[in-house]
């Protein structure tokens, strides 16, 4: 997900994503190599990926990668298919609406599906690196839960308020297929894909034949 510009579980049940977050998103991006992101109309983007079954070196690289490109588009948040690659794994490295800063990775991620009392809405902005230089407001739940496996295939499960949890829902979209202009009107989506017809990315991206 691209930056903006502008007690409901008990939480021992939840990955604590806010310790150690620098030192953990350094290392993992000084160990990976940045690799350009793929945009709006490359076919990986628009179907589900494949599910992580093999948790090793492979992936742990390709983390390490996620994490480095991640950076190097200034973004908070990249599903592994934003680079090309077709695995249901995103990283982010973003604050809640505290400043809090959260790092961390997710294979296999499900939101949970809150119930409708529990679902407030925020029609906050939204912006994508897969669509770059593209912003449209979103309505989406401010509270958010998702469950998957950390790199090692260990169950986790991760929790997120206001803009991490816009962050949880929109890079776990990306892995089913979907950006965030395919929730928008038509007239908005219009809107957001002229805006990146006519803005410049400032990294890297591959472009679709």
């Amino acid at each position: 997900m691209a930056q903006q510009d502008t007690e409901r579980q008990s939480v021992d049940e939840f990955f604590d994503d806010t310790v150690d977050a620098e030192a953990r998103e350094a290392a993992h991006r000084e160990r990976g190599t940045s690799r350009p992101i793929t945009v709006v109309g490359n076919p990986v983007l628009h179907k589900e990926c494949k599910d992580v079954t093999e948790f090793g070196d492979d992936l742990a690289r390709l983390i390490d990668d996620m994490f480095a490109s991640q950076r190097t588009a200034e973004g908070v948040g990249l599903a592994a298919n934003q680079i090309g690659v077709d695995l249901k794994v995103f990283v982010y490295d973003c604050p809640d609406d505290e400043g809090v800063r959260h790092v961390g990775a997710v294979c296999n991620p499900v939101l949970d599906e809150l119930p409708a009392a529990e679902r407030v809405l925020d029609d906050s902005n939204e912006g994508c690196l897969s669509v770059p230089t593209a912003y449209a407001p979103l309505a989406r739940p401010d509270y958010a839960v998702v469950r998957g496996q950390d790199a090692q295939g260990n169950p986790i499960a991760v929790q997120g308020t206001g803009y991490f949890a816009r962050c949880l829902q929109h890079e776990t979209d990306h892995l089913y297929g979907y950006l965030y202009i395919d929730r928008l009107s038509k007239r908005d989506r219009k809107d957001a894909l002229r805006q990146m017809e006519e803005g410049t990315p400032r990294y890297p991206v591959v472009e679709n034949g």
